[in-house]
């Protein structure tokens, strides 16, 4: 009875799409629900990133609440809110981590026209796998029968094609390329985000939407929460010039030294020392075992000081990491305001101060203080 309710409504929607991959995620679905609106279509779409979020047909978005933990049956719950409103499309961020539970969210659940593979990157390792291809493979779980997936050029893995060839659907590699008429830096409305906007145009020019309509869209998505952003104010006493950047939401190192490099050709220019604030999430140990291990291989050389906050700031690891490394400042304070206060009055000169790690937690409320007291920085 419940696979017939389910086929009867995902019968209602005639376009569906499902995006996953390690990073990136809410992103490609905001912005390929946005693009899609430009188009005209009546399309409903849901992040899990920062904040899970409904994002109706007219660009309105509504925080999703949840009474406990996040579960794979919220997929359910979106298409029959599809169906209800009787929307032409649908856009959904997949939130499942074990292989398992991707197998059924997409091929069972949502069983998507289209799915979007945003990337491979080390994260989730306990459940996904400790290489790349352990990983891939778990992704590769969400491959539907007879669907096209897509994904960038550079991460068309073996397990991916080999999933595809056992259930009938087809792959399609975007290619790095952006067409020249879109290429230009000044008509990119989403700095550092090009991996993402050649796969939500990859998708539209399936569709047959025009390019033009396509940015369109994509120029008015509204970022994630957790989107990378940058604010400028003056802290501390006498007060001095303090650029702030939120990349918390990229999680692990490899995505985040994307987002540094971009950092440091925008930023560059300025000159001012590099402050980082390293922020760990209690239910993720093993990320901040991937971070330590990163931190102790160098990745924080180009920093003046790296503050450490959040869970694990006791461990035993991390204190030694700090004995051998005096740049390296772990925090037990879990008031994001005590915690700028400590920043500033170390570096009274201001500086560059980029939040990396984790959104949860003591991210989260630094955001907030940061969007409270600063005004927006264009990176």
């Amino acid at each position: 009875m419940e696979q017939h309710s389910l086929a009867r409504r995902r019968g209602k929607i005639r376009l569906r799409i499902a995006v996953t991959g390690t990073r990136g995620k809410s992103t490609v679905t905001r912005l390929m629900a946005a693009a899609l609106r430009e188009a005209r279509f009546s399309v409903l779409a849901k992040t899990t990133g920062s904040k899970p979020v409904l994002i109706f047909p007219d660009g309105r978005e509504e925080e999703i609440k949840r009474r406990g933990n996040p579960t794979i049956l919220e997929a359910k719950k979106i298409l029959k809110k599809g169906a209800s409103l009787g929307v032409g499309g649908l856009v959904v961020e997949m939130m499942s981590i074990q292989p398992e539970c991707a197998r059924v969210e997409s091929c069972r659940i949502l069983r998507p026209h289209i799915l979007v593979i945003t990337n491979v990157r080390l994260d989730h390792r306990e459940e996904q796998g400790q290489s790349k291809p352990e990983i891939a493979a778990s992704l590769a779980s969400a491959v539907p029968p007879h669907a096209t997936v897509f994904l960038p050029e550079e991460e068309l893995r073996p397990e991916f094609e080999a999933a595809a060839t056992k259930v009938k659907a087809k792959i399609i590699s975007v290619r790095k390329e952006i067409s020249r008429d879109v290429a230009s830096s000044d008509q990119t409305p989403w700095p550092g985000f090009e991996e993402n906007i050649r796969l939500t145009l990859a998708v539209t020019d399936s569709l047959g939407i025009p390019r033009e309509i396509a940015w369109r869209g994509i120029r008015r998505a509204e970022p994630d929460f957790g989107s990378l952003k940058a604010w400028q104010v003056k802290l501390g006493r006498p007060p001095a010039t303090w650029t702030l950047v939120s990349a918390f939401a990229a999680n692990e190192p490899e995505s985040t030294a994307i987002i540094l490099s971009h950092l440091q050709n925008s930023l560059a220019p300025e000159g001012r020392k590099m402050i980082g604030i390293l922020n760990f999430r209690k239910d993720r140990g093993d990320r901040s075992l991937q971070w330590l291990e990163a931190c102790r291989d160098g990745f924080f050389s180009g920093f003046e000081r790296l503050y450490v906050v959040g869970a694990h700031v006791h461990s035993l690891k991390l204190k030694k990491l700090a004995r051998a490394n005096g740049g390296v400042v772990p925090l037990t304070s879990a008031s994001p305001r005590a915690v700028m206060e400590r920043i500033t009055a170390d570096e009274p000169a201001g500086a560059v101060l980029i939040g990396m790690g984790n959104m949860g937690g003591l991210g989260v409320e630094l955001v907030k203080l940061w969007e409270e007291k600063g005004k927006p920085y264009g990176l």
